[in-house]
């Protein structure tokens, strides 16, 4: 397993300003939140084929499959200083956990590709230098054999004596804050005139259920996407990023150590195929249960499976790395990431734009 750091709608008054609540009992408002949207490839990937509506005692399921991430650097200028033409690659690299076996394969890229470790989360970071090449371009494909396990750890679900503990140390580093998610202040509003439960897994079930009702899954215009807590705060609306930021930051202010998860969702209505882009989830601990997951925006999206996501995760996914604010390994000349699921590249010592990035992320099913 990889090792880390050791380690009710509530209707907001008025004009959404702050995150103001009142003690209405949880409901869902049809005008208090902007409408649900997503892809056709969101849809896809979201995971609705699956049969299960709640944890259950059932075997847990499993999905072995290929991963290729794939990407193509372009429009590279050629520089007349060589130390301008140095360019550095990061790539987070997916690994074996209790959750996914994982087998790397051999990669084609324009170097030699070593991998590193985070010191916080334990993250493996793949990383390599090259040269501009003369034609402006050059393309990366690290393959993968992955098997992922459904998880399970919902209330139905015994427990177990091998739930993981968590040391002082490990709880501590998940109660801090991040740089855009935040454990006091505007958030905290949210739970005004709500009584919490003093049972940590109920307490947690109860925040699930206040972001599910405050948020709904969107992605218009700017801002959604950094998991900015404030942003989402007020917005109401947002990608995965943005749910699960708002989740963390009400989780720990109510001392449940929590953690930030990404990777990508796999489509489950096709064999093999292009992944539209990334997919992150939370987990919270209780010393009860160990680390329980939560996908908030998938139960946004699909409200049948809306208890099912706490404490459960389809096998439909992979996971690449965990946390926020990363430090790369090694030292990068940009601040630290605030999430790390993408290829974080630089030349000449300044961050590649987004606009010389083409990802090209495929999967096929194993037979």
């Amino acid at each position: 397993m990889r090792t880390f750091f050791l380690a009710t709608i509530l209707v907001c008054t008025g004009f959404v300003l702050g995150c103001r609540r009142n003690s209405e009992a949880p409901m869902k408002v049809a005008n208090a939140s902007p409408a649900i949207t997503a892809t056709k490839e969101e849809l896809a990937a979201s995971n609705l084929t699956n049969d299960r509506t709640t944890d259950s005692a059932g075997p847990l399921k499993s999905r072995s499959f290929t991963f290729h991430y794939r990407f193509k650097v372009k429009d590279l200028k050629p520089a007349e200083e060589a130390a301008d033409s140095l360019v550095r690659v990061w790539l987070p690299s997916a690994s074996s956990s209790d959750e996914q076996s994982v087998k790397r394969l051999e990669a084609d890229a324009p170097g030699n590709i070593s991998e590193n470790v985070d010191d916080q989360f334990g993250n493996r970071i793949l990383y390599f230098e090259t040269k501009v090449p003369d034609s402006g371009e050059f393309s990366v494909d690290v393959p993968y054999e992955v098997t992922r396990r459904e998880v399970q750890r919902g209330s139905s679900r015994p427990v177990g004596p091998a739930a993981e503990k968590l040391d002082e140390t490990g709880r501590k580093f998940f109660l801090r804050a991040d740089a855009m998610v935040p454990t006091t202040g505007k958030p905290l509003k949210l739970l005004d005139m709500i009584e919490l439960m003093q049972d940590k897994f109920a307490c947690a079930r109860q925040i699930y259920d206040i972001v599910d009702n405050h948020v709904s899954y969107k992605k218009e215009g700017t801002g959604w996407g950094r998991g900015d807590t404030n942003w989402v705060c007020d917005s109401r609306y947002g990608n995965c990023t943005d749910f699960h930021s708002l989740f963390i930051s009400l989780a720990r202010s109510q001392g449940l150590p929590s953690r930030f998860e990404i990777g990508f969702s796999i489509p489950t209505d096709k064999p093999e195929g292009s992944i539209a882009g990334y997919h992150c989830w939370a987990w919270f601990y209780t010393d009860e249960r160990g680390w329980v997951p939560v996908d908030i925006s998938e139960a946004d999206k699909n409200p049948l499976m809306k208890d099912y996501y706490f404490g459960g995760l389809t096998q439909d996914r992979v996971t690449f790395s965990v946390g926020r604010d990363i430090s790369l390994v090694p030292k990068s000349a940009s601040q630290p990431l605030n999430f790390f699921v993408y290829p974080h590249i630089e030349v000449g010592g300044k961050v590649l734009p987004k606009e010389n990035l083409e990802l090209q992320i495929t999967f096929a099913n194993e037979a």
